[in-house]
């Protein structure tokens, strides 16, 4: 078990323990933050998801700076500076009792946050070989689901407690597991800089990179499945079919511990773009059966048989899940030029920060105000973008080929 877990010894592994340090604190983070919120902070539902709507949206407009920042001043040393803000953010939620102070703090959370990823990714670009990310990153989704599923159970140790100083020991375990985070990059070996940019070259390429703009839009509608487990389906099992409510705890575990088992599994057979786009169309389809599955819940029928298709969709989703991380994680680094890593991996990542922002507000109007037929339409546009995902990855890789000739025209002595 050790071995499907942990990856290779040497600087893959020491970003595993720098993704489990912080994860365990984020679970325990995201089961409490809302009641936190209300009862220590004193804020209102509506002030706290203005605030983390404006918090994300500034998130990820910021990633693509940052991650440039980690590209031109090295990867390492801007991660390590990133893990240290985003604990000195989540450690100043300690001490906030009003929104204006809420909302600084959490736009400088969710800054660093994003900037962070971009940075590691970058990290791990300059120290693992091409052939191997795609699996790295597979282990490295393993250990976040590990530390998640750690934190999740401390969390609700503190929600059974109920009192202020549980809940201010949550938030402190959150900001020391960031700090240890940034003690383990700063263990990892230094990744040169890039040299300076060419003269007539933009700062910020990627934003001018249409075929790469796409491929980041088409991912971030795949990626509207983040709220399905979290938000919609809870809702969808409570209000609209006869199954049990304990399920919606159970498919959580279900789909934590799935991935924390098999990620690394279903991510081996993804090596190139080829295997990549084959991986997206196919997780496209398992979600869109998967949504018609869920729909089929709903339906008149015995309790236990709306759980049995709760479950069964659930797997479907599951399975659909892995198979397009794995995807998106080689094709987002396929197509990224080798010295702009950073900047490209941060503008790919907004695809997570947009899915947190929108994808509540539309799949609960979609889902739970149409029903059966709001699933269909859902599994309908995740299909398609699946599938149009690989004609976008064939057009950036033409365009990658042509500004290759391009430059070597360009360099090319005259005769």
């Amino acid at each position: 078990m050790t071995i499907r877990f942990l990856p290779p010894p040497g600087a893959p592994r020491r970003l595993a323990a720098a993704q489990l340090s912080n994860s365990v604190g984020d679970g325990a983070y995201y089961v409490c933050s809302a009641l936190y919120f209300t009862r220590v902070v004193g804020l209102s539902p509506a002030q706290i998801g203005l605030g983390l709507t404006i918090a994300w949206a500034v998130g990820s407009v910021a990633g693509v700076p940052l991650g440039a920042l980690a590209d031109r001043r090295g990867p390492r040393g801007t991660s390590v500076l990133l893990a240290l803000a985003t604990a000195a953010a989540v450690a100043s939620f300690l001490f906030i009792r009003s929104f204006w102070p809420f909302l600084l703090a959490a736009c400088l959370y969710a800054t660093a946050q994003c900037g962070l990823a971009a940075a590691r990714q970058a990290l791990l670009a300059g120290l693992v070989e091409p052939a191997e990310r795609t699996g790295v990153l597979a282990h490295l989704q393993s250990m976040l689901n590990a530390g998640l599923a750690l934190g999740a159970t401390l969390g609700g140790l503190a929600l059974s407690v109920d009192t202020e100083g549980a809940y201010l020991a949550v938030f402190a375990m959150d900001a020391v597991g960031f700090l240890v985070c940034a003690g383990v990059l700063l263990g990892l070996p230094a990744v040169a800089a890039v040299e300076q940019r060419a003269a007539g070259e933009p700062r910020l390429a990627v934003l001018r990179d249409r075929p790469y703009a796409l491929v980041t839009l088409l991912n971030a509608v795949l990626l509207l499945r983040m709220p399905l487990l979290s938000l919609a389906i809870p809702l969808w099992i409570v209000e609209r079919t006869h199954a049990p409510g304990w399920l919606v705890s159970a498919l959580f575990v279900l789909n934590t511990v799935g991935v924390m088992l098999f990620q690394v599994r279903t991510a081996r057979p993804v090596t190139d773009l080829r295997t990549a786009q084959a991986a997206v169309w196919s997780s496209g389809v398992l979600i869109a059966v998967s949504c018609v599955v869920f729909a089929l819940s709903a339906l008149p029928s015995a309790a236990w048989l709306a759980a049995v298709a709760l479950v069964v969709g659930a797997v479907l989703q599951l399975v659909s899940e892995m198979q397009q991380s794995a995807g998106s994680w080689q094709i987002s680094f396929s197509l990224a030029p080798a010295e702009k890593i950073g900047q490209y991996q941060g503008f790919f990542g907004t695809g997570v920060p947009v899915a947190r922002t929108l994808g509540p507000l539309l799949l609960t109007s979609l889902l739970l105000l149409w029903g059966v037929p709001g699933w269909l339409l859902l599994g309908g546009i995740l299909l398609v973008a699946s599938w149009a995902m690989g004609p976008t990855v064939r057009w950036a890789e033409r365009e990658a080929a042509r500004t290759a000739r391009d430059a070597e025209h360009a360099t090319a002595p005259s005769s």
